[in-house]
């Protein structure tokens, strides 16, 4: 039987009281709407954010800040088409700019320092796995929740679709997957909009996503 979808105390910084869980520092919140905690980390997806040099399926990172800025490859073997590139634009700005995120195209990106272009978007299969169209990763943690930049690798020949882009940007600002959501939900979960897997072309942020991007950021 499902379990009944109810108001939870969230895992966001939204008090300065804390609780120790698992090795890591989160925060206790206040009551809110979303029917589960998808945003990480909670306690079934608790790992340190830490830099890696490619995808390697351990998604746990907040991006840095309410300010997401992102970037997409224009040369190279990694550039996005014209038509990849207008996916991307819309699902930012029809998607993400609604929410608590301020959202913007950064046409001349920073790979280091302290203020990098916190997303990076390529078309690329380098580390995606076999049973998936797309990939996010971490090349420079903040700190063991934080990460200043970002990678997304979404597979060439049309797999840049509003769903798909949807849900690895997702991944980038910290969402997770019903079954590492508190409470558990089927991975399949409708609520969960794009972050439900696998994801069709048309699936976009359903309250649930909204709700925990908004109690974050």
């Amino acid at each position: 039987m499902p379990r009944t979808p109810f108001k939870r105390l969230s895992l966001r910084a939204i008090t300065l009281s804390t609780v120790a869980f698992t090795g890591i520092a989160v925060t206790a919140g206040v009551a809110w709407a979303a029917f589960t905690d998808n945003m990480y980390p909670t306690q079934y997806s608790n790992g340190h954010c830490t830099d890696e040099s490619g995808p390697n399926g351990w998604i746990s990172c907040l991006t840095d800040n309410s300010t997401v800025t992102y970037y997409m490859d224009s040369g190279g073997t990694n550039q996005l088409e014209p038509e990849d590139r207008t996916v991307v634009i819309n699902v930012m700005n029809s998607i993400y700019g609604p929410t608590d995120l301020s959202v913007s195209l950064d046409t001349s990106p920073t790979f280091s320092g302290s203020a990098e272009t916190d997303i990076v978007y390529e078309e690329s299969g380098i580390g995606v796995p076999d049973t998936a169209s797309g990939a996010t990763f971490c090349n420079d943690a903040v700190n063991e929740l934080r990460c200043d930049q970002q990678y997304i690798r979404i597979l060439g020949g049309g797999h840049y679709v509003k769903g798909l882009v949807c849900h690895e940007t997702g991944h980038a600002v910290g969402l997770l997957h019903g079954n590492r959501s508190d409470p558990l939900v089927s991975n399949t979960d409708e609520r969960l909009g794009c972050m439900e897997t696998p994801t069709s072309d048309g699936e976009v942020l359903q309250d649930n996503n909204i709700d925990n991007i908004n109690g974050t950021y």
